[in-house]
């Protein structure tokens, strides 16, 4: 069918589902970004294409929808429509578990119950949620008994304290209790407390530590069950970092074979930055003779000969790694005492990413090591799982021993990849991009006097859209990013540098203004004080005090946003005895709760305001009297102690560029957009949005930052309470 064909057919099912339901409400921006996602959609090649014939057509469309225009109906509906013309799949990306929730239990089944066609769809999440049976047996004590040996005895729990290790056995004895019975699934996310990270990871399902259909649980894994449900299913929900940790490998559809929707898009560079950062702990190295002493065991009973180099290899792994943590500590050790040591974690980032000669070659060291130590371990899960396809009978045991060396082997991939970038170096021309490196110590259990100091190493690249460029978008074909705000100050182009797709002959962009008039239900207040943001003791009590005023005067639900916890805890400690308990703090409940007794407070008549921090200025949907006011207590900055911004503006600066205004003001613009969305959610909301940062009308990118706002009427006032116009 030719394209346009195609996308024609998926606007008439768009159109179909307006008029089958009046819970869909036709809106002509809806339409249109329907009509470009349709466009899009139809125009790409898909799939295999023959050699030395025409290189394939890529479309990628980048969409600002703003609140209101209803963009899930706008992609979903065309999407599935064009998937199931070219007999294809879509693949829907989020940033948070809210929106993977509103598709997969709310908007898809109500889409396949007015779509002619039937479709199915799933929700696809990481391996790591959920539970492997075959670990959970071991430590929850369900195991054979016949298995119960020393050559399965994990030598990490042994050394754990003993109060420690009697939590965890009570915890993973309840969890195969709850298994078993069926009053759980395996799925972390549907235990009623979420268990911290080092209790559950024994128990995790990883591909490290997984055999697949060698295990001798496989036919009951939870895991390959879930996946089972997606095997059909022409749309699969996942969220971006499942996305990025996902590529190259064949967990999720090919990238370059089927239709892909990024929403909350705007967080892409940001996850892809954290995905291909790498960190190592240099001082906590009990790991690598565990790891030796499985290695070497295991690598015997296979006659992998080459694992008799192991014993060495980990020791010198060990030798190098105490020799690393040295020489850190000569550099800052004297730094480290004299700073905030005991206060948490301190920084030290190597300017411009140049590591010290000292460094250079124990770090090459390591790097070696960790391969050669990595390939013997290779080695031997190739043994593994050669063994269990000629022994089935063995399988259990062989499975046991595969868990065990991949339970640790994923410290030793930190390792290699964390040295591989700190010895990462630019080249020598001036506009080569660094990488940032940074090293953290901190006090270890007994505080500074026991001498014991945790030493980490970090590394991470500092452009995203490069790193997205050449991972992740050479391999799309067909794409849609949306959110509500892509745009910063007005323009696209911030966006698509960050994201990789500046100057992509594949991209188009499309801004759908919301259906919303603002400037009838908001109005936008700046509130000038007499201290400058900058001097932070001095705005944030005159701040506080005009804010206080202000919250006095909810009378239905209010959101108060922050830039730090300490600005949030001096304001709370501000409160009076009647403001206190109106106010709800973020932290000082679990958010599900904390929203409900919000809006229990709000409908029964009372008032409430919550008070809260980033977290809090992203994805909240409180409309109506939930939400009548929203107070901004500081323009939304980054927080200058992020090192790779540091890093980032540093060699901007280097090359001549202004990192404030290419790279501050437009991620600010952005942010301040977010939040200033949550005070109108519906047609018939009326809201005011206040901030206390006289910059925005004093400075000439306080105004850009004004351009990148709604519509809404805006107004000045004093922090005494003397309102102008603009």
């Amino acid at each position: 069918m030719p394209p346009d064909d195609i996308a024609r057919l998926a606007l008439d099912a768009f159109d179909l589902v307006v008029d089958a339901s009046g819970a869909f409400r036709d809106r002509p921006g809806q339409r249109l970004m329907a009509e470009k996602v349709a466009q899009t959609f139809s125009a790409a090649t898909l799939g295999k294409t023959e050699e030395g014939g025409d290189e394939p057509t890529r479309a990628i469309a980048v969409i600002q929808a703003g609140t209101g225009v209803g963009k899930s109906l706008a992609y979903c509906a065309p999407a599935i429509a064009v998937a199931l013309a070219r007999n294809t799949r879509v693949m829907i990306s989020t940033a948070t578990v809210a929106l993977q929730e509103q598709l997969v239990n709310k908007d898809l089944p109500a889409l396949a119950a007015l779509l002619p066609q039937p479709f199915r769809f799933g929700l696809a999440k990481g391996r790591g949620r959920y539970v492997c049976k075959l670990k959970l047996s071991r430590h929850g004590g369900t195991a054979d008994p016949a298995d119960d040996d020393d050559l399965f005895a994990d030598e990490l729990a042994a050394a754990a304290p003993a109060h420690v290790v009697a939590a965890r056995s009570t915890f993973y004895a309840l969890l195969a209790r709850d298994l078993s019975s069926g009053v759980w699934d395996g799925d972390r996310d549907n235990l009623a407390q979420p268990p911290e990270s080092d209790a559950w990871s024994p128990v995790a399902a990883e591909a490290s530590s997984c055999t697949g259909k060698h295990c001798p649980v496989f036919s009951q894994c939870t895991y390959y069950e879930k996946r089972k449900e997606l095997v059909g299913a022409q749309v699969i929900v996942v969220n971006h970092d499942l996305l990025m940790s996902s590529l190259g490998s064949r967990m999720l559809p090919e990238l370059d074979n089927c239709l892909l929707v990024l929403d909350e898009g705007h967080h892409l560079p940001a996850v892809a930055l954290d995905h291909f950062a790498a960190s190592m702990d240099l001082s906590r190295t009990t790991w690598l003779e565990s790891l030796a002493n499985r290695a070497r065991r295991i690598g015997g009973l296979m006659t992998v000969t080459e694992s008799a180099d192991v014993p060495r290899l980990a020791a010198q792994l060990r030798q190098g790694m105490v020799e690393v943590s040295r020489l850190l500590m000569d550099m800052h050790g004297q730094a480290f005492k004299e700073a905030r040591a005991g206060q948490g974690p301190v920084r030290f980032r190597l300017p411009r990413g140049a590591l010290p000669e000292a460094l250079d070659e124990p770090l090459r060291l390591l790097n070696a090591l960790a391969e050669s130590f990595l390939a013997i371990l290779n080695t031997i899960a190739r043994a593994l799982r050669s063994a269990m396809r000629d022994q089935p009978d063995e399988a259990r045991r062989l499975s046991i021993l595969y868990a065990q060396l991949g339970m640790l082997s994923p410290r030793l991939e930190k390792v290699q990849s964390t040295t591989e970038l700190l010895l990462k170096a630019a080249e020598s021309d001036q506009d080569s991009v660094p990488v940032a490196k940074w090293f953290t110590f901190e006090t270890g259990e007994g505080g500074l006097d026991s001498g014991l100091v945790i030493i980490k190493a970090h590394a991470s690249p500092i452009l995203p859209g490069s790193t997205l460029r050449l991972n992740f978008w050479s391999r799309v074909r067909a794409a849609v990013v949306t959110s509500a705000t892509l745009t910063s100050c007005g323009e696209f182009d911030f966006y698509l540098r960050e994201s990789g797709l500046h100057d992509d002959p594949a991209v188009s962009a499309l801004e759908v203004a919301s259906p919303f008039d603002y400037a009838a239900q908001g109005r936008f207040v700046t509130v000038q004080t007499h201290a400058d943001p900058k001097h932070a003791e001095a705005f944030t009590a005159e701040m506080v005090q005009a804010l206080l005023g202000d919250v006095a005067l909810v009378e239905h639900g209010a959101l108060c946003l922050f830039t730090s916890r300490k600005q949030m805890d001096q304001a709370v400690a501000m409160l009076t005895e009647a403001l206190r308990a109106r106010v709800l703090v973020q932290g000082e409940l679990p958010r599900t709760l904390l929203l409900r007794r919000h809006r229990a407070q709000v409908e029964a008549g009372g008032a409430s305001v919550i008070f809260g921090m980033q977290s809090f200025g992203e994805g909240l949907d409180l409309p109506g009297q939930l939400c009548e006011t929203v107070f901004i207590a500081k323009l939304p900055f980054a927080p200058p102690d992020d090192p790779v911004g540091e890093a980032r503006a540093e060699w901007l600066r280097s090359v001549g560029r202004d990192p404030f205004s290419e790279l501050v003001v437009p991620a600010t613009a952005m942010r301040l957009a977010q939040w200033a969305g949550r005070a109108i959610r519906t047609e018939t909301d009326r809201a005011f949005v206040y901030c206390y940062d006289r910059r925005l009308v004093n400075t000439s990118y306080g105004r850009r930052l004004l351009q990148g706002l709604p519509p809404f009427v805006q107004q000045r006032r004093s922090a005494a309470g003397v309102v102008s116009q603009p």
